[in-house]
């Protein structure tokens, strides 16, 4: 059975909730990369941030997308700093017929990504980060499904921004350093979860999620104890990341 996107009245209302539950921005970004994937089924959702000369990925729905976005900052070009640098949406139909970026699209089909949409999201007017999409099929984003991206991006860059004026610069500072250091840790514990209870990535977040809430303790922490307890070695740190741009 095909799966049905997320309403986007749905998603917008869970928005607001994290805003109210007061979260991390680590809990926030991860929370919010799984909502944009269940927006258009069937994608994998990337959220690359620029800050302090430094570009990467601090969450994403799951490893496909992660790998997608960062081979774009090794070669310094693709559809999502492309979406960051010009403030506009951009749009891969069919990665087998494209001719921007140089060797990227060769490199997106070799991993079986076929159609992207990244869509940037404005902080104070500026864009400094973009949401990604990517899916295995070409032409695989409808108009609706674009327009309902476009939408949902303006809801979370809103609900970014609220986030992050509280939060105030050196702690904004601190915790994006924070999402990028615990990002990898997060996403084990997710392959972990999503192996062992035949689940997706999205209900393994909840399930992270709904740990960290009941006993006060950060998805980050909860992650990290899942890890050990099921490998009995600590997580692998994570991979370095580009700075460019």
């Amino acid at each position: 059975m095909d799966q049905q996107p997320l309403d986007l009245s749905t998603a917008c209302v869970e928005l607001q909730n994290l805003i109210l539950d007061s979260p991390d921005v680590t809990d926030f970004l991860h929370q919010l990369a799984m909502l944009a994937a269940a927006i258009v089924p069937a994608t994998h959702c990337g959220i690359t941030m620029h800050r302090a000369g430094q570009v990467a990925t601090v969450v994403s729905s799951d490893d496909v997308a992660t790998r997608m976005d960062e081979v774009q900052y090794t070669r310094g070009h693709g559809p999502c700093l492309e979406a960051i640098a010009r403030g506009v949406r951009v749009e891969v139909p069919d990665m087998s017929l494209e001719v921007r970026w140089g060797d990227y699209a060769a490199h997106a089909v070799a991993h079986g990504i076929l159609s992207v949409v990244s869509v940037p999201l404005r902080i104070d007017g500026h864009p400094v980060a973009a949401l990604n999409l990517y899916a295995a099929v070409p032409r695989a984003f409808t108009d609706d499904d674009v327009t309902r991206a476009e939408a949902f991006a303006g809801q979370a860059a809103t609900a970014l921004t609220i986030l992050l004026r509280h939060a105030g610069h050196t702690v904004l500072d601190d915790e994006l350093r924070e999402a990028l250091a615990t990002r990898a840790v997060i996403d084990q514990a997710l392959g972990i979860l999503m192996v062992t209870r035949r689940i997706t990535s999205r209900e393994a977040f909840e399930v992270l999620r709904h740990a960290s809430q009941t006993t006060n303790r950060k998805v980050s922490v909860i992650a990290a104890e899942l890890i050990e307890t099921m490998t009995g070695h600590p997580p692998q740190p994570p991979r370095p990341l580009a700075g460019r741009r």
